[in-house]
């Protein structure tokens, strides 16, 4: 899951090679579910700060292993379902967050 301003950083080799090696680090496994001591097949690399326009040219964000997190799909979707929760603005309309 992510937005239309990340598809090119999506489709670059560099990202290709660091998710691959960094899941191949990470034995392929889901980090959360195997905190809970639960061996399940990690699918997503996930970026713990999210990228956005204003960080989509930062590697310590994009690139580095430290921003990097390997889940399944449920705690994938699970993360992401928190940023998608209905908002009320300040004007009380009720928004879908953007990103």
């Amino acid at each position: 899951m992510h937005n239309q301003f990340a598809n090119a950083f999506y489709g670059s080799e560099a990202w290709k090679k660091t998710r691959r090696a960094f899941k191949n680090y990470k034995h392929g496994l889901c980090e959360r579910c195997l905190a809970r001591g639960l061996i399940v097949p990690g699918t997503e690399v996930h970026h713990k700060v999210h990228l956005t326009p204003e960080n989509l040219d930062n590697p310590r964000i994009t690139l580095s292993w430290a921003n990097l997190e390997l889940l399944c799909k449920a705690c994938h979707d699970e993360e992401h379902a928190q940023e998608t929760r209905l908002r009320t603005a300040a004007d009380g309309h009720v928004t879908i967050p953007d990103d």
